[in-house]
């Protein structure tokens, strides 16, 4: 398990392009210059719901620096927040009082999504859906609706700007990230039944495991009867603290039993991640140097690299 913290021993290897103090310079540089990385952009969006019904294992977090990330790669993002506090608005610093076109609008009234998206001002390439308050009350309102656990899905569907090379042409998005609320309601049903791959953070701490069950058999059972496309293609290591048995134990506990489907990448626990949305930034850009920006620059680099999984009958 690595994390971008992980400097080299050697005082030579500060001058190797390889070693993690040779590319946070080089990362500041690019982000603070207004450049970017390049990686290849997938052949249709992606859709992935990012989900963990316990709170404070860094969804959130991890939603929105790697989708900044991603942006920062060359891909263009986009971010719905289906989180009624809003958290993931705060950080891509788009509007999200009440009144301001959000999920709300697109799953209760029915709004097109290409009504509600907002642009992030500091990632170019990166596409916020914002969450207002109103949302908190979504949930009861949608009880009575028909087919209400497709309402997401249908939404992102019929956006021009979803869908393959062919269908969207180079101004499609390649990928979109759904922010859930620490909860297996209805909002986050929508999530699982709209998107084909699952990204879950597990903070590297022994009661990070214990929900993990209950979060497998709830995606098992949304496959069986609503959304057979759906797939656990990423867990990423959050809060790794390297100076902590239980962390490392975690981790390697994670990897034993998901294999491939961990990233390499662990997110070390960081100062500058917890200011960033502070300052309503991400932390790629609050401080792209940091150990924290690097891992999930890093992160959103091995997703990239992965093709898209395919989902068994």
């Amino acid at each position: 398990m690595r994390t971008a913290g992980d400097l080299a021993d050697s005082p030579a290897s500060a001058f190797d392009d390889t070693t993690p103090l040779a590319r946070a310079a080089e990362h500041s540089v690019l982000v603070r210059s207004g450049g970017r990385e390049s990686a290849p952009r997938p052949p249709s969006t992606r859709v992935f719901v990012v989900a963990n019904q316990k709170g404070g294992v860094g969804k959130t977090t991890s939603t929105v620096n790697v989708a900044a990330g991603l942006a920062q790669l060359g891909q263009r993002v986009l971010v719905i927040d289906l989180d009624p506090q809003g958290n993931a608005s705060t950080a891509l610093s788009v509007e999200h009082r009440r009144g301001v076109p959000s999920t709300y609008d697109m799953l209760v009234d029915g709004a097109a999504l290409a009504d509600v998206i907002s642009e992030c001002p500091d990632v170019p390439g990166l596409f916020v859906v914002p969450a207002t308050i109103d949302l908190a009350g979504a949930e009861i309102e949608l009880v009575s609706v028909v087919a209400r656990e497709n309402r997401l899905h249908r939404a992102v569907a019929a956006h021009p700007l979803v869908g393959s090379a062919d269908e969207a042409g180079d101004e499609r998005f390649d990928y979109v990230l759904v922010d859930c609320p620490p909860s297996l309601g209805l909002l986050t049903l929508n999530a699982l039944v709209a998107g084909a791959e699952m990204l879950i953070p597990i903070q590297a701490e022994y009661y990070a495991l214990e929900g993990l069950g209950q979060l497998l058999e709830t995606v098992e059972m949304v496959k069986k009867h609503l959304n057979p496309r759906l797939v656990v293609s990423t867990i990423l290591v959050t809060m790794y603290d390297a100076r902590t048995r239980l962390a490392a134990g975690v981790a390697q506990e994670v990897r034993d039993h998901f294999g491939e489907t961990v990233l390499r990448t662990a997110v070390p626990r960081s100062v500058r991640v917890s200011e960033a949305p502070s300052y309503g930034q991400t932390v790629m850009t609050y401080d792209p140097g940091s150990p924290g920006a690097l891992s999930y620059l890093e992160a959103a680099r091995e997703i990239a690299s992965r093709p898209a999984p395919i989902p068994t009958p």
